[in-house]
């Protein structure tokens, strides 16, 4: 039974995709959706240091906050 409910998913999955797969004419429109406009791309432009120690030094020289964007763990959120 187990083996039968799962040759069904795998055919109704197969059959959901084909429906939803993109065309060829929507690939212009897509591409617009996916890549990120100028304005999302901020972010690329802040002198972001490597460096704990020199980007504490840098902030207290010049009085300026320092943000910490720390994260622990695998990075896809994976065990």
């Amino acid at each position: 039974m187990r083996t039968t409910l799962a040759a069904m998913f795998l055919v109704l999955g197969a059959a959901a995709s084909r429906a939803d797969d993109p065309k060829v004419s929507d690939i212009d429109a897509l591409k617009k959706i996916i890549k990120p406009r100028a304005e999302e791309m901020k972010w690329e432009e802040i002198p972001w240091m490597v460096d704990l120690w020199d980007a504490r030094a840098k902030a207290a020289q010049t009085g300026k906050p320092l943000m910490l964007w720390e994260m622990d763990g695998n990075p896809m959120g994976c065990g």
